[in-house]
């Protein structure tokens, strides 16, 4: 029994096959060599392909048909291509991506009858930005460094094939964490401060003005205000924007824990959302009001061209081992203190802690490291690690820049740690 198609199943198919060759033939119209496929062609081999389908919709039997007599004609057609541009001693070009095309628009048919549209859409979609996409994907090739494709792919295979693996219960009675809820919180900040590390390294516009302040508070804000209070010392005309980035920075930093927190714990992320929110958004108006009034050096460029040295691929395995080993130990020390001194011994760890790394502390928490501890006090817990971490950064921006160059973002770092601990005092008291 053949199904019915529907109508617009129909017209999807027409669409999508019509936009493909339109996209197909824009994008060959500047050779000379006539290529087979267009605007006609892929809509005939998406109807085609559909109408054979309809018929044998249990064994596809006529539709493999069509596809082999479609393969073997295409054979042909490379065989002739390849041998022309040999007799012709010009550079070959034997790329597959015509017979693939025509084989995809035929394909197209019974995929936009069978399966739901959005395959179809993206399928389509995903086709010509790849064929229109060739020059940039190239460069992009070429920019990209063999370690960190490696890297990358390490980090794929640890992510797909090793966490799943993972035991999701507690494998020692020191802490509540599982191996997987550790894995998965290494993933995500990886995965944030991965992003932030591409585009420092890959877009030209995260070397000027704020851009790469704003990206140093997604990879690491203390390292950003370290970067920044270093050339705010050894060059003059980059002072002005380092001042207004190393406040920018923690306004990210805010946002960043607001969302790893709002992943993993949505209740903690509803308790956390109004103070770190306003913490952030008071950083932006200082920030703003830095490089507004603050007087320009004579010789500062419109772009000020500021580098983050980052301190690694946040992806290198070496990297992800120490976070994973820290995210453990932390576990178990804030486990240990919460038995041994109550929430008062968490709240002091995590003015402890803030002058490390925040993030597997505040993952910990999150993730229900710590048991038995209501949400306002997690949450305030999270506030006292971000303002100690504050005040750290305060004493970097001091004594790195020398001087008064970044007085003023020290000054309003330690005001936004002050306001952080009168926001974790706020959330403790409303919640009791």
């Amino acid at each position: 029994m053949i199904a019915e198609p529907s109508p617009i199943s129909v017209a999807l198919l027409l669409g999508l096959s019509f936009f493909l060759g339109l996209a197909f033939e824009e994008f060959f119209a500047h050779t000379d060599e006539r290529r087979p496929g267009g605007i006609r062609t892929f809509p005939m081999l998406a109807l085609a392909g559909g109408t054979l389908y309809l018929f044998d919709t249990q064994h596809f039997i006529p539709f493999t048909g069509g596809l082999l007599v479609l393969g073997a004609w295409l054979l042909i057609y490379y065989r002739a291509h390849v041998t022309e541009h040999k007799e012709q001693d010009d550079e070959p070009n034997f790329g597959l991506i015509v017979p693939l095309l025509n084989v995809l628009a035929y394909l197209l048919g019974a995929v936009a009858l069978a399966l739901p549209p959005w395959i179809a859409v993206t399928i389509t979609v995903a086709a010509v930005l790849l064929l229109t996409g060739r020059e940039q994907l190239h460069s992009l090739a070429r920019r990209i460094e063999i370690k960190e494709i490696v890297t990358a792919g390490e980090f794929l295979i640890l992510t797909g094939i090793i966490l799943p693996l993972l035991p999701n219960h507690p494998v020692t009675a020191l802490t509540d964490i599982t191996p997987r809820q550790v894995w998965l919180a290494l993933v995500v900040v990886c995965s944030i401060s991965y992003a932030s590390y591409l585009a420092q390294r890959h877009w030209a516009a995260a070397a000027g003005g704020l851009w790469m302040a704003a990206l140093g508070g997604l990879y690491s804000s203390t390292a950003a205000t370290v970067v920044l209070a270093r050339q705010a010392k050894v060059d003059p005309a980059l002072r002005r924007h380092a001042q207004a980035g190393i406040v920018l920075a923690t306004a990210i930093m805010y946002l960043r824990l607001l969302a790893v927190v709002a992943i993993f714990n949505l209740t903690l992320a509803r308790a956390l959302a109004l103070p770190l929110c306003a913490l952030s958004l008071v950083g932006f108006l200082v920030c703003a009001l830095q490089y507004r009034l603050g007087a320009p050096a004579k010789d500062e460029p419109s772009q000020a061209a500021m580098h983050l040295a980052a301190s690694g691929n946040p992806l290198e395995l070496g990297a992800a081992a120490i976070f994973a080993a820290l995210f453990v130990a932390t576990s178990v020390v804030s486990a240990v203190v919460k038995s041994h001194f109550g929430i008062s011994g968490i709240y002091g760890l995590a003015a402890i802690i803030g002058v490390t790394d925040i993030d597997p502390f505040v993952l910990n928490l999150a993730q229900g490291g710590v048991p038995g501890v209501q949400v306002a006090d997690l949450a305030a817990a999270i506030l006292i690690a971000a303002s100690s971490n504050n005040i750290l950064k305060a004493v970097y921006a001091a004594s790195f820049a020398g001087g008064w160059a970044t007085a003023t973002s020290a000054v309003a770092l330690v005001g936004l740690a002050i306001a952080g601990l009168g926001a974790a005092y706020t959330t403790v008291m409303f919640s009791h």
